[in-house]
């Protein structure tokens, strides 16, 4: 007879670690941005009311600009942004000088992008962009990177903190739209929608009737990879 054992596996999931992160115990999270798909899919991670939300005080006009000039790719592009996003909230966190009482602080970066054949679609400036971008990623495949950035505080009672990148990454989907029509568009348009997304589509609201086919994580669609993310989190709370 096999000697049975009490040993159990270490999860490797954020499921078996949820409980570590709370508001108000030794471990905290923020989440450096306030997008609401963002905040919806930490919620659905079984996070809710357990992080704060703050916004990344980073001039991302400026930083988009100067990548922009460069001759960086998508994946490297949402990933530079989403950890300048964190690294900028670390340091505003540093700068406040707050009471230390928690030991660590997990600070949450990400920014996604759609990509069109190499070419980065962020927000639409107006109707006539959105426009274009849609008629652009109509009957076409097309793929969204969301770049993740996770930083951890380690709060030292005595001297400074220490301060550690534990990840950074680009989680790609690749979508396929139907063939939309100038009503098609234009109806979308109307409804407001596009105008504060990635691409001028959201595939959780009404753009979500455009896709026709997805390949990857559709949370990283969204705004979060779910399950890389949920891999992350648990390695770094080990």
């Amino acid at each position: 007879m096999a000697e049975s054992t009490n040993h159990q596996e270490k999860g490797n999931l954020l499921v078996s670690k949820i409980s570590k992160i709370s508001l108000d115990g030794p471990i905290r999270l923020i989440l450096a941005s306030q997008s609401p798909r963002r905040r919806e899919i930490l919620d659905m991670m079984g996070l809710s009311n357990r992080y704060n939300v703050t916004f990344s005080p980073l001039d991302e006009e400026a930083l988009q600009e100067e990548l922009s000039k460069s001759e960086i790719t998508p994946t490297e592009y949402s990933k530079t942004l989403a950890r300048s996003k964190a690294y900028a909230l670390v340091e505003a966190i540093q700068k406040d000088g707050e009471e230390k009482t928690h030991s660590t602080t997990f600070v949450l970066g990400s920014d996604t992008i759609v990509d069109k054949d190499g070419v980065i679609l962020e927000k639409p400036k107006s109707k006539e962009n959105a426009a274009e971008m849609l008629t652009k990623l109509s009957g076409n495949w097309h793929e969204v990177h969301t770049g993740v950035a996770l930083y951890k505080i380690n709060h030292e009672r005595e001297g400074d903190d220490v301060i550690e990148l534990v990840s950074n990454y680009t989680d790609t989907a690749r979508v396929k739209f139907s063939t939309l029509t100038n009503d098609d568009i234009a109806s979308y348009i109307e409804t407001g929608e596009p105008m504060d997304k990635a691409g001028s589509y959201g595939i959780q609201g009404i753009g979500g009737q455009f896709v026709e086919t997805i390949t990857g994580d559709f949370f990283a669609v969204m705004g979060l990879p779910m399950h890389s993310l949920s891999k992350a989190f648990a390695k770094a709370l080990n």
